[in-house]
């Protein structure tokens, strides 16, 4: 089973930025020429428990392929935590003893990129590289430049009660936004009415991850580039409407707690008591895993499906995605970017799509089976969107600005207009800061 990633943006710190620029400087914008390393030795390649826990068997595969190539050289594959991850890459780039590949989220690389910390990679030695997903490969780029190379995808969905659609007699997931209003309406007249805790959709109040996909479904952003320069878009008139899109779908919906996020999502909808919700492919079987926090009642009765926006296009999720990265003080580049190579090329992104996990790139989200639990996925994917790629937008995740926009929305505290123009001041003060 897929385990919940908690990509927790770390803001690196002054004293590890003064580190960076001096091995930025030391390296000569050597482009990954120089610190080669040889064809011996060992290569430390540091990813996150995803890859131990999911697709072990290609960890093996890669290395047995790659030491085809380095067969005097060994590999020395060490799991990271979400939680933890970036916290020890601060420290062992700021010291000597530096791993060779790094995972990162693409939320959260950006600043890594800034100062230095990675070296650029000649993206053209990648299998697909002219195909790669936008909301990944764009978190990679800096003046015309590549730092890191997608590796795999996650991207939202909608996950429905199966037996509970079948009691209303609907056949299959609604495919257009109307027809979604009319299935949860019936949903709601069915079951609310004789159960007033039954929330006939999941949508906690602190859910940004969804708030901002009706932003983006409308034309809306968060924070755009002008002359240089980061500001908040949240009171920009399209931002305003698709939060004010989001506001009435809450309040026709959702029966909970507005002031709790989507953390403890498989565990809520487990209950028993909701119709439909909002998440990742993984969460429709994790509603029924106990090790989740969800319930063995729940088992096969949950479904996905391609959320439809209000636009009439899929809902576009946030595309959470891992990047794989070479830090410039590895002695070992070569040999880590042959390694990475091997790691995200066609083949290993069939193991990937074996294994429940959206490819890198829009060639090969067409081999997704289209029967199964991920097919939505796919399809959603095309619409994909990142996190700002500022300077300071660690900052802004850091200092829950969103979240406590949507929560002061959610309760009828602020309105919309004033709230966001809230956020935008908040996102202002700080997304220009690296």
């Amino acid at each position: 089973m897929r385990r919940p990633r908690s990509r927790t943006v770390v803001r690196t710190s002054g004293a590890l930025l003064l580190a960076l620029a001096v091995t930025a400087c030391d390296s000569g914008g050597s482009g990954g020429s120089a610190g080669g390393g040889g064809d011996s030795g060992e290569l430390t390649v540091w990813l996150t428990i995803d890859a131990r826990e999911s697709w072990p068997d290609l960890i093996t595969e890669t290395n047995k392929r790659f030491a085809e190539r380095y067969p005097d050289a060994k590999v020395k594959v060490q799991y990271q935590q979400w939680t933890s991850k970036n916290q020890k890459i601060d420290a062992a780039i700021a010291g000597r003893d530096v791993p060779d590949v790094v995972e990162m989220g693409n939320s959260e690389v950006t600043n890594y990129i800034i100062n230095g910390a990675f070296i650029p990679v000649d993206e053209r030695k990648f299998d697909h590289s002219k195909d790669w997903l936008p909301a990944l490969s764009d978190a990679c780029r800096l003046d015309g430049k590549i730092y890191c190379v997608p590796y795999y995808a996650g991207a939202r969905i909608g996950i429905y009660r199966t037996d509970l659609l079948k009691q209303i007699g609907v056949a299959k997931p609604p495919a257009t936004y109307p027809e979604l209003l009319t299935v949860l309406d019936k949903l709601k007249a069915k079951f609310h009415s004789k159960d007033k805790n039954f929330s006939t959709f999941h949508m906690p109040g602190r859910y940004w991850f969804a708030a901002m996909a009706y932003v983006k479904d409308v034309g809306g952003e968060m924070a755009v580039k002008e002359d240089g320069r980061w500001r908040g878009a949240l009171s920009d008139p399209k931002s305003v409407e698709g939060l004010k899109l989001w506001k009435k779908f809450l309040d026709d919906y959702y029966v909970g707690d507005r002031s709790k996020d989507n953390s403890d999502e498989p565990g809520v909808v487990g209950q028993g008591k909701t119709g439909m919700f909002y998440g990742n492919t993984w969460e429709a079987n994790a509603a029924a895993d106990p090790r989740a926090g969800g319930n063995p009642a729940m088992k096969g009765k949950f479904d996905t499906f391609v959320f439809p926006g209000p636009s009439g296009k899929p809902l576009p999720p946030f595309l959470g995605g891992s990047l794989l990265a070479v830090p410039v003080k590895s002695d070992k580049q070569t040999m880590a970017q042959e390694w990475i190579r091997l790691f995200t090329d066609k083949q290993s992104q069939r193991t990937l799509i074996k294994a429940e996990t959206l490819p890198n790139n829009t060639v090969q989200l067409k081999e997704v089976p289209t029967d199964g639990i991920n097919a939505p996925a796919a399809v959603a994917a095309t619409r994909g969107w990142v996190t700002p790629l500022a300077p300071g937008w660690t900052a802004v995740e850091k200092s829950n600005v969103l979240p406590e926009m949507l929560q002061a929305i959610a309760t009828d505290k602020k309105s919309v207009e004033q709230a966001t123009k809230d956020a935008d001041r908040a996102i202002d003060a700080v997304i220009n800061d690296n």
